[in-house]
């Protein structure tokens, strides 16, 4: 190189260091400003003064850069230290509380790096290589210590699906049938329909199925209800697949509905099928009724009863069907076996199980028209999203109200119907508690009382059916509800199937203007206690609490304690002063503090921190305010929803999992809501959205920041956001607890990170177990259907899915052979990849 080359080399390097140095002072500077402003708020309202010193420092670090002065280095290598002492002190060596802490800093501290060559001073010392060096293994330190324990455990090779396909893609060629039932598909026995993609081995040696003792309600080869069975333990004696082997397990078939939305519909299926004999039965999303060989995945047949996208509610939701055989009718008759939905146009539907015919003999043609006796309701307000209950020949039905839209909502009204006629039994309006049957003409069932959305559960030998009850309209004031529905809401509430009249209820929440309906299936068993076995139930709630009750008097088998909770708000009169808790168990964490807040930087963390010294927060139950926001912890889908828990009654262990989330939310005054346009549904408005929701009739509109997210999408509390437990049956001790869900497809802006780390994600839809030791589960926003070892919590087996997996799997034998299957549909709510699928898995061998 020649001198000119040299020296034009030379000035092109000086020039690049000078612009990156000048840079590098004005994001500091920038940030630093940030942070003193925020920090100086934050400090006024008494939170941490770490923000202001370390703002400061960051500004005198940026001014010396300006003037290339290698002291501006030098302060920000004091501030970063401090940044570390500071927040071990604060969250010790976490990897996740310290990421916005301590991330952003040493990425700064890497870019600073390359200005030393380039600043004043920095020559004399000798230090550049040294510094760089030092200071990088510092940086390195700092990243992978926590990783390595974050991801301890975590060992489990995730396994792609066989097939990756396209969401967009078609349904099968049975998804274009018309509306009328097809005939059952004439593809021989054996054949591979081209719907279904058997993936397994055929050269594993057939293990046969071996059983484990069966439990009360025992499901056996099939899982014949939502739950299992009415008793809802999701506990199958199948143990084909165990701990040792389940590492093993492929893809046997995958089917598709060709269900997808359409002008832009929001979808959230939530489907779990039936097997029983040969078959699966499961709805669609939009309730088309569909059956499916159980070892093959061929379609059998299709009903589709043509729901508009107009009447999709919330979400277009079909949690399960219900199977029944008519034991009055002759082994011949059509619809002597029976499935029966619940449509979000507000149908019943029974279909012969065999052929999906409409049967003639239930209600009009096959349907009953459930808007009878409802009143003025609009497509979407009203619908039916969970299956019914049938007990002694009973089929009990609720409905899922957009609560939040006005207090004259349509009645929460429970009715019962005939299985077999569909011949309306009774109905239980609280409104009118001596009425049993349809109001008389010209009247309405009473309007905005409490309803049932989720599953119910059922005890043939008692008669009794035991309804998870919502809210009155609306969830969020309640001075204008009457005594009943003070009584009734968020209740457990068992009633009399032969005369639709309550025999007990439970109250869960009193005074309930949290959202804090019940959402879960109680679980009943044989419950162990010292005088032996009871005949329990077991009910989780949102805020965590698991109650356990006597199931014929709904006395409780441990005791429920009755504490002092905050009292304000805007209806301070009127609020319980104590709230139920239970002394057996209880998914629910500590109140939240300052340093419980989060971000992707120090910069988000600092203004979810004065988020969090601003808004009104007295731990839990504190009461809705309109001055300023008001943190509801844990959020209204926080603890355990409608994936309810799983209960293996041999081993003694519920697997229970959870969301841990905050709301952030503030009441808004009529005229303010007015102002913005909130008008609920039936005055041509849209159910809850981002600008609130109406609450029209009350004083108050409401606005839900549901999960308390940033503008990043980030959530504002610290992870973990969901867990799974197991607990002791008999104590309610925790036996273990951890995170579930990675990172994989979470990160700020909606862009997935594709980090396997386990950070403890949202998740909706429940575990089964089987006699093997496993859990099944998916549930989390990583589409990741796992298998868990029931005794210690590690994960054994993983498998991506095509889908969110935000549903409950199932277990069944056929043929010698035990698989495991699961519905991933996607979820709107929660983020996820909305699908159509239903996928099948067992072990190497067999057909």
């Amino acid at each position: 190189m020649t001198g000119t080359q040299a020296r034009a080399h030379h000035t092109t390097k000086g020039t690049i260091g000078h612009w990156w140095t000048l840079f590098m002072a004005a994001v500091l500077s920038v940030i630093g400003l940030l942070l003193a402003v925020g920090g100086v708020w934050l400090a006024t309202l008494g939170g941490s003064w770490y923000y202001l010193i370390a703002g400061l420092g960051l500004v005198l670090a940026g001014v010396l850069l300006f003037g290339s002065h290698i002291g501006g280095f030098w302060i920000y290598v004091l501030v970063y230290i401090g940044t570390w002492i500071w927040a071990v002190w604060e969250v010790g060596m976490d990897l996740w509380p310290l990421v916005p802490r301590v991330v952003a800093p040493t990425v700064l501290l890497i870019l600073l790096l390359f200005c030393l060559p380039y600043l004043h001073r920095a020559k004399r010392f000798g230090l550049q290589r040294g510094i760089a060096a030092a200071l990088t293994g510092l940086a390195l330190v700092g990243f992978g210590a926590p990783e390595v324990q974050a991801q301890e455990g975590d060992t489990v090779p995730v396994t792609e699906p066989a097939e990756q396909a396209d969401p967009e893609a078609p349904g099968t060629p049975e998804a274009e049938a018309p509306q009328a039932a097809s005939e059952p598909d004439a593809t021989a026995e054996g054949d591979t329909p081209p719907d279904a993609t058997p993936t397994a081995a055929d050269t594993a040696p057939d293990t046969g199925l071996a059983r484990a003792p069966q439990p009360p309600f025992e499901i056996g080869a099939d899982w014949p209800a939502y739950g299992g069975t009415y008793a809802a333990t999701r506990y199958s004696p199948l143990n084909q697949i165990t701990r040792e082997n389940v590492g093993q397990l492929e893809e046997a078939w995958r089917y598709r509905t060709g269900d997808m939305p359409t002008d832009d519909a929001a979808y959230s299926p939530e489907n779990t099928p039936l097997k029983v004999g040969d078959s699966l039965y499961l709805c669609s999303a939009k309730n088309i009724l569909i059956a499916l060989d159980a070892k093959t995945g061929r379609e059998e047949w299709r009903f589709d009863p043509g729901v508009s996208n107009d009447a999709i509610p919330y979400g277009a939701t079909c949690r399960s069907v219900v199977y029944y055989e008519a034991a009055d009718l002759d082994d011949d008759a059509l619809c002597k076996t029976r499935v029966i939905e619940a449509t979000i146009d507000v149908r019943l539907i029974a279909v012969d199980a065999q052929t999906g015919q409409l049967c003639p003999d239930f209600g009009r043609e096959g349907m009953v028209d459930l808007n009878e006796g409802l009143g003025d309701t609009v497509p979407g307000w009203y619908a039916m999203t969970s299956p019914p209950t049938v007990v002694r020949g009973v089929l009990v039905v609720g409905a899922q109200v957009s609560d939040n839209e006005a207090e004259d909502a349509p009645s929460g009204v429970v009715r019962g119907y005939d299985v077999v006629t569909g011949e309306l039994a009774w109905a239980w309006d609280l409104g009118n508690p001596d009425r049993t049957g349809a109001p008389p003409e010209g009247e309405v069932y009473t309007r905005g009382t409490p309803n049932m959305w989720t599953i119910a559960a059922g005890d043939d030998d008692l008669g009794l059916v035991y309804l998870p009850m919502g809210n009155s309209s609306v969830d969020y004031y309640g001075a204008n509800r009457t005594e009943a529905e003070n009584e009734y809401s968020t209740s457990l509430v068992a009633l009399d199937v032969t005369t639709g009249k309550p025999a007990w209820h439970f109250q869960t929440v009193h005074y309930d203007v949290w959202d804090y309906d019940l959402g879960s299936q109680p679980t009943l068993l044989d419950f162990p206690t010292d005088e032996g076995p009871v005949p329990a139930l077991v009910l989780p709630s949102k805020q965590g609490q698991i109650y356990v009750l006597d199931r014929a008097t709904g006395e409780p088998l441990h005791p429920v304690e009755e504490r002092e909770v905050p009292i304000g708000g805007v209806e301070p009169e009127n609020l319980s002063p104590t709230q139920p808790y239970s002394g057996y168990a209880a998914l629910n964490q500590p109140p939240l503090t300052e340093k419980d807040m989060w971000g992707m930087s120090p910069l988000d963390q600092l203004w979810c921190r004065i988020q969090f010294r601003r808004a009104y927060y007295e731990g839990e139950y504190t009461p809705p305010s309109v001055e300023r926001p008001w943190i509801q912890y844990p959020g209204y889908n926080g603890g355990s929803d409608w994936g309810s828990i799983a209960v293996d009654t041999d081993r003694g262990i519920i697997i229970a999992n959870y969301n841990d989330m905050p709301n952030f939310n503030q009441l808004i005054p009529r005229e303010e809501a007015d102002a913005r346009g909130l008008r609920p549904i039936n005055e041509g408005g849209s159910d809850e959205g981002a600008q609130g929701a109406p609450q029209a009739g009350a004083p108050y509109a409401i606005d839900v920041n549901a999960g308390w997210r940033l503008p990043t999408g980030l959530l504002c509390k610290e992870p973990p956001y969901g867990g799974i437990r197991a607990i002791d049956l008999e104590t309610g001790e925790t036996l273990w607890d951890q995170p579930i869900g990675t990172a994989r497809n979470n990160g700020p802006f909606g862009i997935p990170s594709r980090l396997p780390l386990r950070i403890g994600t949202p998740n909706n839809g429940g575990p089964i177990i089987t006699a093997g030791g496993l859990v099944f589960i998916a549930a989390t926003t990583d589409d990741l259907f796992r298998a868990i070892d029931i005794e210690t919590g590690e994960v054994l087996w993983e498998v991506v899915l095509p889908a969110g997996g935000q549903t409950t799997p199932i277990t069944y034998e056929q043929d010698g052979e035990q698989y495991v299957v699961i519905s991933p549909g996607g979820h709107h709510f929660m983020e996820t990849q909305v699908g159509d699928y239903v996928i099948a898995y067992k072990l190497p061998g067999g057909e």
